[in-house]
């Protein structure tokens, strides 16, 4: 619970060094890029954040990194901070609170949605109008299919999931079944 906090910490810090400078998407980008980058490279991030590894080799690699992805003076003067505190490791997460902040101050919300069988473009593009109607943001959608729903969509914004599958409408049946109520 306390790297989230330090986490969201740093990724506002960010935000707001961006926001000062109008170029909070572009450190989005930088921020996202680097973070995957790790993802990907496993070995590569346990070089850079492991403290049984020598710290002087660790920043050079970290500044090769920056150096190959040609980041900007902040993005790399920020990278070196939170390696020099020991935080370069929560970087996943500092990334996954800036893209939520950014996305907030953009008015923009992101959404799952799971069907069952493949959806026409101009379906999802149907439901992504709705979501955006009903939350009063912009929406950007994921979309997956999963043949286990049997019939209908899933579809997550946030914390709020509607479920419309036809499976969960099955599993209530059975539930109500058991109970003895009439459906």
């Amino acid at each position: 619970m306390r790297n989230l906090a330090i986490a969201r910490r740093y990724a506002k810090a960010l935000l707001l060094i961006g926001k000062e400078d109008g170029q909070a998407e572009s450190y989005r980008e930088e921020l996202d890029g680097l973070a995957r980058l790790m993802v990907r490279e496993k070995q590569l991030a346990d070089t850079i954040a492991n403290p049984l590894y020598n710290v002087d080799e660790r920043q050079r690699v970290l500044e090769k990194v920056i150096e190959k992805m040609n980041l900007s003076k902040v993005m790399a003067t920020f990278l070196l901070v939170l390696f020099e505190k020991g935080r370069i490791g929560f970087l996943g997460n500092i990334n996954e609170f800036y893209q939520k902040l950014a996305d907030e101050i953009k008015g923009v919300a992101r959404a799952s949605l799971v069907a069952a069988s493949e959806l026409t473009a101009e379906t999802v593009e149907k439901i992504r109008q709705a979501l955006s109607k009903k939350t009063g943001k912009e929406v950007v959608l994921t979309v997956e299919q999963d043949p286990t729903l049997i019939g209908g969509i899933v579809t997550r914004i946030g914390d709020l999931v509607l479920d419309g599958s036809v499976k969960t409408q099955l599993l209530n049946m059975r539930e109500s079944l058991k109970r003895g109520e009439r459906a």
